[in-house]
């Protein structure tokens, strides 16, 4: 099971990783957290630009569809109101999904988890991968629901309980793999006009902490998790920085995608090449 704050948020974070175990006969699920009705229109040449305009929740619940289409996981809408980005005064509109109490949220995250029964769980560190108020919440919400689904005293109508096995957060974008896939695109694709504008995201991206426990070899399914992406047009432009480099080079420098173990009821050594790594020996 896989937790994330908006539709389009679990193909850029992950696609090509759920292509895989789906692959390997594993069952998936994706749960959104919100339906992303406070995004911006992020593709200039959007089609169906006056839907976005008119119905942008709509358009991304069908967007949504699409990207399932294209993976094949199992999905599920948590069922809460887009944030947006915190005012100024750090506040968020009142009744959205940052807002609401976290015991409130977590209920219908713990019902998921003890229905589906994941030995795997995925989500975003405390800074939520970026400091958008939907991501932060993303995060506690799956950190209580993964101690709350194990304890038969909390939300004892929401199920039998389940304890998920182990609990990781993303780390697919980070500086080691664009540096590789970087350096690799420079020796290979010396000319592409691109490579100023990405050298500039690598010269940002420097800074932020390598903290992945955790590669698993997912290169094969890296146009599988560009067509999912491609899916949230309303989202992401053709020419976005998502597609800045050629697969081919992506899958020679960094084949893979990264995570983070967070916490693990069963026994594990790091570095890990499977997220399942010690489930089938305990």
């Amino acid at each position: 099971m896989a937790v994330h704050a908006h539709p389009d948020d679990e193909s850029s974070k992950g696609a090509a990783t759920y292509a895989y175990y789906l692959n390997r006969g594993a069952e998936v699920m994706i749960v959104s957290c919100t339906g992303g009705e406070r995004g911006d229109i992020l593709n200039d040449h959007l089609d169906k630009a006056a839907l976005a305009k008119r119905d942008l929740a709509g358009l991304r619940r069908l967007e949504m569809a699409a990207a399932r289409e294209v993976i094949g996981f199992q999905h599920r809408w948590l069922g809460y109101v887009d944030s947006g980005m915190a005012r100024e005064d750090g506040t968020v509109p009142p009744g959205s999904f940052a807002d609401i109490p976290v015991e409130i949220e977590a209920e219908h995250l713990v019902r998921l988890i003890r229905e589906f029964k994941p030995h795997v769980m995925v989500t975003y560190d405390e800074n939520g991968g970026y400091p958008h108020p939907d991501h932060i919440r993303t995060h506690v919400i799956s950190m209580f629901a993964y101690e709350a689904a194990a304890d038969p005293t909390m939300y004892p109508e929401a199920g039998e309980p389940w304890a998920v096995s182990k609990l990781y957060y993303e780390a697919i974008f980070n500086f080691p793999r664009m540096e590789s896939v970087y350096n690799l695109m420079k020796e290979r694709e010396p000319s592409s006009p691109l490579l100023t504008q990405f050298e500039e995201m690598v010269g940002w991206m420097r800074q932020r902490p390598y903290n992945a426990t955790t590669q698993v070899k997912v290169g094969e399914f890296f146009e599988r998790r560009d067509l999912a992406l491609k899916a949230h047009a309303s989202q992401v432009a053709p020419d976005s920085s998502f597609f800045f480099w050629p697969n081919e080079i992506q899958q020679a420098a960094w084949p893979y995608e990264d995570y983070q173990l967070a916490a693990s009821r069963v026994a594990t050594a790091n570095p890990e090449a499977d997220l399942f790594q010690g489930i089938e020996d305990n």
